[in-house]
């Protein structure tokens, strides 16, 4: 039995939150996100909040229950306070800074790379060695958190590279003479 699913989702306040068949929508202040739920799931509303149980005991229903369940809990999430990453650049001459809505960075490559921000996400530089990511959608969030660290992993001998805020390096030892 999925513990996750068991868990009602409580609604923020400030947040109206619609269910139209297999359909949950969640309004607030920051927008609108909604999100299609399995066919091997039932959606309720109820004083606690959202529950979502499967149908039958099957093993696809289980399997999608407490899936829905967080995806309902994260579009709430979203569209009252909203998703954050913040991203750390560590080597001499790694900077970031924003040319208008791209953001520049300088990781030791012959020339700055470039990064667009997609539709939804909020790209902050605070200082030159940090880059703050935000929106509403998590995936999206995260996603964007990942393309930009995979332009410069950071590497396990000197630990240079561009890593998410609090991430431990396992760093090596170098050879021996």
């Amino acid at each position: 039995m999925s513990r996750i699913g068991k868990k009602p989702v409580a609604v923020p306040s400030g947040v109206t939150v619609t269910i139209d068949g297999q359909t949950v929508t969640a309004k607030g202040p920051k927008g609108e996100q909604s999100f299609v739920v399995n066919e091997l799931c039932k959606v309720a509303m109820d004083d606690e909040g959202i529950t979502v149980t499967p149908i039958d005991k099957s093993k696809p229903a289980r399997s999608s229950w407490g899936m829905s369940r967080t995806m309902i809990s994260n579009i709430c999430q979203g569209v009252s306070a909203g998703f954050l990453k913040k991203l750390e650049l560590h080597g001499v001459g790694y900077r970031a800074q924003m040319k208008g809505k791209q953001l520049s960075l300088a990781l030791g490559f012959s020339h700055d790379v470039l990064f667009d921000a997609p539709e939804g996400i909020e790209i902050k530089v605070p200082k030159q060695t940090e880059i703050e990511i935000s929106g509403i959608d998590k995936q999206a969030v995260g996603q964007v958190a990942a393309k930009i660290r995979a332009y410069r992993p950071p590497e396990p001998y000197k630990g240079k590279g561009v890593r998410y805020a609090g991430e431990y390096i396992f760093r090596k030892e170098g050879k021996k003479k």
